[in-house]
């Protein structure tokens, strides 16, 4: 275990790893700490279901392309903690942040924070105390009761796209949740919302009015869209002809839009060439990436006898499947073989609905367990990937999914997706990066 492993696992004994949403701990907190959260650079604060990582990679390789320095803050992280906070473009220093944390207990005494919020706490404090001109804060979860919102006037607020998750927490509808994903929202600030189903963008609309921000909101404000191997993104007054995103998958361009619509209606100025910059830079690990080496990546090529094709991609509910199964049809379209799939869920996640959109696309899926608390067994993703309809066999091992899957070669080499699961994006990352 290393230094910062021991710290935070120091932390977690103290600061248990639930969810309890409350800004009073919070507020509380800061003020111990001197309020560093008001002494940040302006700030774009981004809350969403999905589409949050690879908006916020593509808002912060934009702003960095413009000669920026950018402050980013997201979660949960893939393969190490210091992921999870971006100073000044740098991921955090072991050093620096065993400091902070140790500074923040030492400041917030026995203030009962979760586990979630001392780390945003050691977070707002390192960005405070090194300067940049922009930073892009993640919402943990939710939005209107979240760790993270705490800005009285950020430059801008996100919504990128909502859908059903975390119910236990935000609520059973995705009405509820879309409401508390836009307790962001705040008077004369921008409320930028990404592509939504009409019931949420109705309900998003709804608060955004309620608080005094003016929307600009896809479909109305803003569009993006693919024409002859460009991305083209209409704004109000804009019209921009861009290269097209690094990151895989239709969806990506709804997020690249995202991006662009926040920058636009923060008012700041970035020409086409610096746009395209951006997108073409913008790396998220885990969100289709290709994997081009590593062990999984050997063995698959010495089974298959030439260079595998593997995706990794973490997305786990139901819109991420759509999502998932979208990008993997336009593969198809274009260079047609066989799909295998290694799918690991969390145990609390719709397993069922996130497989749903799958069939028909993938040919056969080894169902596996990541090495974390709260996953789904191999058993459980198997029953589930199997009520969705599809042809799936539980294995012990990721080597072992990863011969299964390479076994089906006959007329092309397979095309294998590893998918379903943060946590086994992560495992596969540790050993692949």
């Amino acid at each position: 275990m290393s230094e910062v492993e021991a710290v935070l696992a120091r932390l977690a004994e103290r600061r248990p790893r639930i969810i309890d949403l409350s800004l009073n701990r919070m507020v509380t907190a800061l003020a111990r700490l001197g309020d560093p959260h008001k002494h940040l650079p302006p700030v774009f604060h981004v809350a969403g279901t999905n589409g949050k990582g690879s908006t916020i990679a593509f808002l912060r390789a934009i702003l960095e392309a413009a000669g920026k320095s950018v402050h980013v803050y997201t979660s949960p992280h893939l393969v190490r903690f210091n992921e999870r906070i971006v100073v000044a473009g740098k991921e955090i220093s072991d050093a620096a942040l065993i400091d902070l944390l140790e500074r923040c207990e030492d400041h917030v005494g026995d203030t009962q924070l979760t586990y979630f919020e001392a780390t945003t706490c050691a977070a707002f404090l390192a960005f405070a105390e090194t300067p940049a001109d922009y930073a892009i804060i993640e919402v943990g979860l939710g939005g209107r009761l979240d760790a993270t919102n705490v800005f009285s006037k950020p430059l801008a607020t996100v919504a990128t796209a909502v859908d059903l998750d975390h119910q236990q927490f935000l609520g059973e509808t995705l009405s509820v949740i879309a409401s508390e994903k836009a307790g962001i929202f705040r008077n004369s600030v921008p409320a930028v919302i990404a592509p939504q189903s009409p019931d949420v963008m109705a309900v998003l609309e709804e608060r955004a009015r309620e608080a005094g921000a003016p929307i600009h909101a896809f479909g109305m404000q803003w569009n993006a869209y693919v024409e002859h191997g460009r991305m083209i993104y209409q704004g109000e007054n804009s019209l921009a002809d861009l290269d097209l995103p690094r990151l895989a998958g239709a969806h990506q361009i709804e997020n690249a839009g995202t991006a662009i619509a926040a920058i636009n209606a923060a008012g700041l100025v970035i020409d086409d060439a610096i746009l395209s910059s951006g997108l073409v830079s913008a790396h998220w690990p885990a969100r289709m990436q290709r994997l081009t080496r590593g062990p999984l990546v050997d063995l698959a090529g010495s089974l298959l006898g030439e260079a595998p094709e593997i995706w990794l991609d973490g997305g786990h509910n139901p819109h991420a499947g759509r999502a998932v199964a979208r990008a993997l049809a336009d593969m198809e379209e274009r260079n047609a073989r066989p799909l295998m799939m290694i799918a690991g869920m969390q145990a609390n996640k719709d397993a069922v609905g996130y497989f749903a959109p799958l069939v028909g696309i993938v040919s056969e899926i080894f169902a596996v367990a990541a090495s974390n608390e709260g996953v789904a067994s191999s058993e459980e993703v198997e029953l589930a990937a199997r009520s969705a309809g599809h042809v799936v066999k539980a294995c012990a091992t990721l080597e072992q999914a990863m011969r299964l899957a390479c076994a089906h070669k006959e007329n092309k080499p397979p095309r294998i997706l590893i998918g379903g699961s943060l946590y086994l994006a992560g495992e596969v990352l540790k050993t692949h990066s």
